[in-house]
Formats: C-alpha cells, structure tokens, sequence
C-alpha cells in the first residue's frame, strides 16, 4: 500500500488541455473519488496514475516514488475498467488467477489467493463458469476479484459500476465500501454519479473543464460547496438556483422581494442593484401551512407543521422568509414527495422535497418558506460563493 502525490500534473492533447494544474495528496490507505461531469478530466487523471497516458508535465508519485517514466506494468496498480475487460475463453478462477500468473507467482499460492478472493466477494460457487454465463454483477465482481489477488498497492477504478441495474449498483457499492474496510489499500474511484461520491468516499475531488473545484470530505462539500458548480453538483435533486437582484435590503427574484437579515445585508452593501444567484437545497424549502392556500381544507393543515417534512416537524429553523411557487410535477416516492414548481410568471423551476403524506396536486398555488440558514448567493458572473463567506 501507498500514498499517490500528484504535483501541477498537465495533459495537453494537441491544442486541448485535458486537465491542468491537478496538485492533490491521497494519503495511504484513503478512498478517494473523483468526480464530476462528462469531459471534466476525472478519467484522464486515473490514466495517468495507472500509466495509460503521459503527463505533459508535473509529477507523479506513488509511495514517494517519480513514476513519470516508469511503465504501466511495473507501477503495481491495479485497474478495474468500465467494461470489466474479462477473458471471455477463461472461467472466472483463470480470469482472477491471470495477473498473478503473469507475474509468476507459485502455483500453490495462486490457488488459496484465488480461493480466498472468491470466497470474499461470493464468487465460489462460480469459478468454473465462463464471463458469458455470469450476470452483469457477477462479472464485475470477478473484475473486482482480479484486481484484488494481485494485492496491488492501489486500485483504480474507472466507473464500475455504470452498467449496472439500479439494485445491483447499491447493492455492489456497499460491497465495495465494505471490501475498502477490510483491505485497505489506497483506492482512486471515478464516478459521474454523486451518490456513488457521497457514499463511498473518504475524500472527493469534484472537477470540471480539467480543474480541481474542490477537495473535501462529502459532508464537508455538500454543507459548503465553494462555487455554484460544486453546489449544484453534488445532491439529489440538486440545489436549487434562483437569479435574483440585491436592492432595497433584499433579494427581488420574479417579481417577488425577500428580505433578509441584517447579516446578510452588511455582506452585501456593496452589491446594490447588482444580479446574483441564489442557492437553496430543496430540504430547506418549507410549505408554509399558515398562509392561505385555496388547497388547505383538502390538505387539513390544522396543526401549522404538519405540512413539514417528518425530519423538519420537531423544530422549524429561523430566520425564515416567504416565497410563492405553482407546483407543475408532482413526484410520491412513499416516504417523501418530490415537487418541481415555478414562480408565478417566471420559467425558472426549483425543486421540493416534502413529506410524503401531505397532498399536493399539479396546478396547487404554494406558499413557502425559505430557510436563511442554508441560503448560498453566488456571483452570476464567476459563480464563487459570495455567502456564506
């Protein structure tokens, strides 16, 4: 096992740069997960670590060791791609077996290591079959498995689970979370899904047009994402965003005025008249059960709470401030109901996420509260976080 350091690392394709000044640290044993939208660069820099491309300059070390020059066979990592890339004439014991043949590892320690990776990701009872006998899941666990006998001193990961169905994909994530747990070994994982991020990572790396955004534990990023990429990014559904203009001491976004707080107003005094963007999580969106919907006898709203969602009902944050939204999409999911609104008269959308007993229909009028305690505003311009700062 090892550390991997990345120092100004560049990849220039003719007049296109891939990825650019990429300086991070994994420290040995960590998982980390880079992530981000199609064409970010996130699979680049996997490449480089496993020796599949060049950089065009900066450094690149595993275990305080220059790989720049050395080739990809002798770097001791071991890739799982997103195609699984079996052997499709060898059984699933010779599949996991073939890289520590190739390194001529003894016979007899090839066997008990190919057995004892079976049994790991419960792929005994499958070692005579072939790649074309086997489900999706099974074949990417025998991948798994091939990396994992060569005890390499990191893994890469390049999306490995994007070809899965949806119940197999959590149900291998956690496998894979688990497997961390027990090995140990430095893991580099890409992924453009942020459920996959959030749930696997000790650390993300979120990056896009072949910069890093931002780099921090998932909790850390999602409580306070460092530009409004990064907010939207990481959530589901994403952060809503709303353009507003700062003036007379609030926020007007559609016709519709916000007031805010005096903290608020210090860190914007300079910004009169001036557009931005507003950030809010649709958690942090409230229906107001106290305003006068035409709907509130169909809902029974008699308790002011119980149009909150469950996890919100025990105490109502404050500062909070009122909004009014045409509900256009309804979504039940059981536990919780999703909502895509609009403001009245406006194309821009934001997204609810409410408590799945309360009753809401498309064409509902809504009033709701925001919750000043998570707002993000963010410069229209560069997208940085003006708040919180």
């Amino acid at each position: 096992m090892a550390n991997v350091r990345l120092e100004d690392i560049k990849r220039r394709f003719n007049n296109v740069t891939a990825i650019e000044d990429i300086t991070f640290e994994i420290p040995d044993g960590e998982f980390w997960v880079l992530v981000g939208p199609s064409g970010c660069g996130k699979s680049t820099i996997l490449r480089t670590i496993a020796g599949l491309e060049t950089a065009t300059s900066g450094k690149l070390l595993i275990g305080d060791r220059l790989m720049n020059n050395i080739p990809a066979r002798q770097r001791d990592v071991a890739m799982v791609f997103q195609n699984y890339a079996l052997y499709p004439h060898m059984t699933v014991a010779q599949n996991i077996a073939f890289g520590l043949q190739m390194r001529k590892v003894d016979a007899k320690i090839i066997q008990e290591r190919v057995v004892t990776v079976a049994r790991s990701l419960s792929l005994e009872h499958l070692l005579e079959r072939k790649p074309k006998q086997l489900s999706g899941g099974q074949q990417q666990r025998v991948a798994l498995g091939r990396a994992i006998a060569r005890e390499p001193q990191v893994f890469l990961l390049d999306e490995p689970l994007s070809n899965l169905d949806a119940q197999l994909r959590d149900d291998t994530r956690a496998e894979l979370k688990q497997l961390h747990q027990e090995l140990g070994i430095t893991t580099v994982y890409v992924t453009h899904d942020q459920v996959e991020a959030m749930t696997l990572a000790d650390k993300i790396v979120v990056l896009n047009r072949g910069r890093i955004q931002q780099i921090g534990d998932p909790q850390s990023i999602y409580a306070l994402p460092a530009n409004q990429m990064v907010a939207t990014f990481l959530g589901s559904p994403p952060m809503n965003i709303l353009p507003a203009i700062y003036k007379n001491d609030g926020f007007d976004i559609g016709e519709q005025l916000i007031q805010v707080p005096a903290g608020i107003q210090e860190k914007l005094q300079l910004r009169q008249g001036q557009s931005c963007n507003l950030g809010i999580r649709p958690e942090h969106i409230y229906i107001n059960s106290d305003s006068a919907l035409s709907n509130a006898s169909r809902l029974n709203w008699g308790n002011p709470r119980t149009a909150l969602a469950p996890q919100h009902a025990a105490q109502l944050p404050l500062p909070l401030t009122a909004l009014l939204v045409d509900v256009k999409v309804v979504e039940p999911l059981g536990r919780e109901t999703l909502i895509r609104a609009s403001l009245p008269g406006s194309i821009v959308l934001l997204n609810l996420q409410i408590g799945g007993d309360v009753r809401v229909r498309t064409g509902d009028r809504l009033h709701t509260q925001l919750d000043l305690n998570h707002l993000f505003v963010f410069d229209s311009k560069t997208g940085d976080r003006i708040i919180p700062n």
